[in-house]
């Protein structure tokens, strides 16, 4: 039953109080905002899971604000056109269309404030548009769309999380700009090779679910910290080495028949060895031996070594700060 807007009525606005700042509308299957008041002060507003197909262009006005979600409606690429010439809402720094029915990266060149831009899960088939979105942004969502090329990404000098997970890439490219990157998000896709570009600064990756057959290409990014390689046709395990800050490493559901190339990696605490054909217990043991102390969760379900009669207990000895093993969390 659709909630009545009369109980949506922001209260008078002081200055001072948080609700004239604030207005979060968030699942009230709105079709409009015309029983709604937009104070003018407001510098969050939240419109998440309604059924709105427009945009009121009172928001236009709104030149306080600072957040704008729209995530989870009934939004067109038809529906955003206003937003291109919103010149009130210069000061703009989170716009989020998340879930709703676009197939365009929208016109945002007016925001030139923008910090964190969200379109994902939406029917985009290219970053066509990119190009105009302000080279001040941080974060950039385009997950779950059709996008089948990385590119009109170069001026994100200061971007510090990429987010292109669920869609139909092949190849990693265009990336080399990106100096500031700290997060790396391409799982399910369709990539072959690994290919940072010279990057060097990211501190979390993920692979997952794509076509890789090898985990060379991570050799110089030195600054990593988590990474995810899980569903993949990888055999064997190499060019880790030199990734002296790993702390996560997920290489589960691939083709690896034993550990290698992590012994004198000290800091891994999760260790993700599930669904592959690891033989040796002891294997893994020597394998890991720089992170003995530090491990804390260890996946290794599976595997033929995981039949051992001694598993759990051989596991224990061997990491003595050890609290999970599979899906078993010692208290």
């Amino acid at each position: 039953m659709e909630e009545s807007v009369e109980s949506i009525a922001v209260p008078d606005h002081d200055e001072d109080d948080p609700s004239s700042t604030i207005l979060d509308l968030t699942s009230y299957q709105l079709h409009d905002l015309d029983s709604v008041e937009l104070p003018p002060t407001l510098t969050e507003l939240d419109l998440t899971a309604n059924r709105l197909s427009t945009l009121d262009p009172r928001i236009a006005n709104l030149s306080h604000l600072k957040k704008l979600s729209l995530r989870q409606n009934l939004v067109t690429d038809a529906a955003v056109l206003p937003l291109s010439s919103w010149s009130a809402l210069a000061s703009l720094e989170e716009l989020v269309l998340r879930d709703n029915q676009l197939r365009n990266i929208p016109d945002v060149s007016i925001f030139q404030k923008l910090l964190v831009f969200d379109v994902s899960f939406n029917e985009i088939s290219s970053l066509h548009g990119c190009a105009k979105v302000s080279d001040m942004l941080k974060e950039l969502y385009v997950s779950k769309n059709e996008v089948a090329k990385i590119e009109e990404i170069d001026h994100f000098h200061q971007l510090q999380i990429l987010e292109l997970g669920s869609n139909k890439l092949r190849v990693m490219e265009n990336l080399q700009s990106l100096v500031n990157l700290q997060e790396l998000w391409l799982g399910r896709n369709r990539i072959k090779v690994v290919n940072l570009c010279g990057l060097n600064c990211i501190k979390k990756i993920s692979l997952q679910s794509n076509r890789l057959t090898s985990m060379t290409g991570f050799e110089g990014c030195v600054a990593l910290e988590e990474l995810y390689l899980s569903h993949n046709g990888i055999s064997k395990m190499e060019g880790l080495s030199t990734l002296v800050n790993l702390r996560v490493l997920d290489v589960s559901s691939n083709k690896l028949t034993s550990v290698d190339d992590i012994t004198n990696l000290t800091q891994l605490e999760d260790l993700w060895l599930n669904d592959n054909q690891i033989e040796s217990l002891e294997g893994v043991a020597e394998a890991v031996v720089g992170s003995r102390e530090k491990l804390t969760t260890i996946y290794l379900e599976h595997n033929p070594c995981a039949k051992s009669p001694n598993y759990s207990a051989f596991l224990r000895e061997t990491f003595p700060n050890v609290q999970q093993i599979d899906s078993y969390v010692f208290s």
